[in-house]
């Protein structure tokens, strides 16, 4: 069984208290009840910088003018992305293709509605290392080879997909079996977007990440002890390798949550 694509969510515990809960998430898809997070937790991270809840309110709003105009941009977009996604809306036991991105965007919610802290843990661009890091996975996914590699994406989203499938893992009972393929064209389209940069690149990005996401943890461990509980939507298939990171133990970095949009000025 492939612990990639398992649906279970994964707990990390951190040494020093506390714990973080790495929750499997499929892009743009709706998670049936049966597959959402049971735990309690104190406050939500999100691998995203503050610019996310923006983006989100705008694709709303875009929306309610335009129902439908966000998959279809994306479709229409063109590359790895839509690739993903029109295969995805292909599946009609679950829904697919919806925007904001549901799983996240639902937890984010309810974090505000019940004043949780939401940290947002990919550092903005003003802050050095980050626009290093940022300049440095630009340039290598700009080289001449992988912009002439993108142009054939079709032949590599095709190959990408059959050698996921002996990865897919089954769904909880009562969970409708296309959640499964879901979770293999995820992993195809996240396997491929990773080859776009170098695994020192996405090593040293998990690593910021982690120190990060620690560092919101020793928050959360100052009001609540060793009960303190971040939860963490990210791709399903992403999860061993920030686990991994997370496991090394690095020094946490000091983070504070963000505000944004406050629930009474969203529209249920």
């Amino acid at each position: 069984m492939s612990v990639d694509l398992s649906w279970d969510d994964i707990v990390w515990k951190d040494p020093d208290g506390g714990q973080i809960i790495l929750h499997g998430v499929l892009p743009t898809t709706v998670h049936p009840q049966a597959l959402r997070p049971r735990v309690e937790w104190h406050a939500l991270a999100l691998l995203e910088g503050p610019e996310i809840e923006d983006v989100w309110h705008l694709e709303e709003e875009s929306e309610k003018e335009s129902p439908g105009i966000n998959l279809a941009s994306a479709i229409l977009g063109g590359g790895l992305d839509s690739a993903m996604i029109e295969d995805l809306t292909q599946l009609t036991e679950i829904q697919t293709g919806r925007f904001p991105d549901p799983e996240p965007r639902r937890l984010h919610r309810l974090a505000r509605r019940h004043q949780r802290p939401v940290y947002c843990i990919e550092p903005t661009l003003d802050d050095e290392d980050w626009e290093l890091q940022r300049t440095k996975e630009a340039k290598v996914s700009t080289h001449w080879r992988k912009l002439l590699s993108m142009v054939r994406i079709g032949k590599k989203w095709k190959k990408a997909v059959k050698v996921r499938i002996f990865d897919a893992v089954p769904p909880p009972k009562n969970v409708p079996k296309d959640m499964a393929t879901a979770s293999v064209l995820t992993a195809a389209w996240w396997d491929l977007t990773e080859s776009r940069i170098t695994p020192e690149l996405s090593q040293a990005r998990d690593k910021r990440f982690a120190q990060r996401l620690r560092g919101a943890l020793a928050i959360e461990r100052s009001k609540h002890g060793d009960d303190a509980t971040v939860l963490l939507p990210m791709v399903q298939t992403w999860r061993p390798s920030v686990l991994a990171m997370l496991d090394t133990v690095p020094k946490p970095e000091e983070i504070i949550s963000s505000t944004g949009f406050s629930e009474e000025q969203e529209e249920e």
